[in-house]
């Protein structure tokens, strides 16, 4: 397996029955950072102002605007801190260490008080079943560094293949961000045309928000850590509103899932993968040529050739 310059495994090893109870503390955590994202920036069309943003050290918010100054907030995976940073030159730190969500809810809301930043959050996490409220959220409370640490890394790995892929296309596009309600990386291209009112009815979340996510037509596609009902890491693609025949396109490594919804390229399929970075590129293109030519879209006018660094765009 590839090693990093740091020694990290490039694409590292994923078991969600081993990573299970951190990554589903670290999500509510990551909730609490993106909410105060959420209350303090203006409303940005399909919730593109809320997300997380992949680092060279983990998960951070980029500059959120705090009246006329600016505050970021940020998880570091490599020395396991939550860092905190005003432009008015104050800083704060919350260890990221075992503990509870209440617990790190009530020190990364003081921390902020300590420096002046006056906000509120919503109480309750979004997108999860049973969601408890964060300040009295005894339960979740595992964090192991090492694998939150290998977390980190593979979105490291699924943000630079998505970042690639993201170039080919002209139209409206969102960028490489990291939604904390369904703790995924993700990147979407829409046709500019609008979709059908979207049904709504996901957990925990106002059905006015996901309508206003899926007011156009979208190819969306990312990284995913799995879950319960899924309990393996994985690549997946989607479209809405869904073309017949999109669940039976010709999708290199993909995997349809009928309970999903969505294609799917396993993790470990990847790792085994000569060319990891290639198959991913290859299943994001089918999924997307499936999406586009069965919805209709204008290619021509919307897609071009992948960015090269330091080469413009022929036009």
């Amino acid at each position: 397996m590839t090693q990093s310059p740091n020694g990290s495994e490039t694409w590292p090893e994923l078991d969600w029955a081993q990573a299970r109870d951190t990554l589903q503390t670290l999500q509510l955590w990551t909730q609490i950072v993106g909410k105060v994202r959420l209350a303090m920036t203006p409303w940005l069309n399909h919730s593109w102002h809320v997300p997380l943003y992949v680092g060279a050290r983990g998960l951070g918010t980029s500059a959120i605007p705090w009246g006329e100054e600016l505050l970021e907030i940020g998880f570091d995976f490599v020395a396991h801190r939550l860092t905190i940073a005003t432009s008015r030159g104050g800083t704060a730190e919350v260890a990221l260490v075992p503990k509870s969500v209440a617990a790190f809810h009530g020190e990364t809301m003081a921390a902020l008080a300590g420096l002046g930043v006056d906000v509120r959050i919503g109480a309750t996490p979004n997108e999860v079943e049973d969601a408890i409220p964060f300040a009295r959220d005894e339960t979740h409370r595992t964090y192991n560094a090492a694998t939150a640490h290998r977390f980190w890394r593979a979105l490291v790995a699924a943000h630079r293949v998505l970042a690639q892929f993201r170039t080919g296309y002209l139209g409206k596009a969102s960028p490489v961000h990291f939604f904390w309600g369904s703790f995924d990386l993700a990147v979407t291209r829409f046709s500019g045309r609008r979709a059908p009112l979207h049904p709504g009815g996901v957990p925990n979340l106002d059905d006015a928000v996901t309508r206003e996510a899926y007011s156009h037509e979208a190819s969306s596609a990312g990284f995913w850590p799995g879950n319960d009902a899924y309990p393996h890491a994985a690549f997946y693609s989607y479209a809405y509103p869904v073309a017949a025949g999109f669940d039976t396109a010709r999708v290199r490594g993909g995997e349809w899932s009928a309970e999903m919804g969505e294609w799917l390229l396993p993790w470990e399929k990847v790792r085994a993968a000569g060319d990891p970075d290639a198959m991913v590129v290859d299943f994001l293109t089918d999924t997307y040529a499936a999406a586009a030519d069965l919805g209709g879209w204008d290619r021509g006018m919307l897609e071009c050739a992948m960015g090269i660094a330091g080469v413009p765009r022929a036009i």
